[in-house]
C-alpha cells in the first residue's frame, strides 16, 4: 500500500478504483486489481 499525499493522482491510474474513508483515513481501493492500494492521512 502506497501512502501518498494526492489521492486523486492515485484514483486515475485505473477506472475501478474507489475512495473509501474509514476511521479518518482516506484509502484508494480496487477489487479487480488489488495493487493499486493507497492510504492518506
Amino acid at each position: 500500500m502506497k501512502v501518498i499525499n494526492s489521492l486523486k493522482s492515485a484514483r486515475k491510474r485505473h477506472k475501478d478504483n474507489r475512495i473509501v474513508r474509514r476511521k479518518g483515513r482516506v484509502y484508494v481501493i480496487n477489487k479487480t486489481n488489488p495493487r493499486f492500494k493507497a492510504r492518506q492521512g
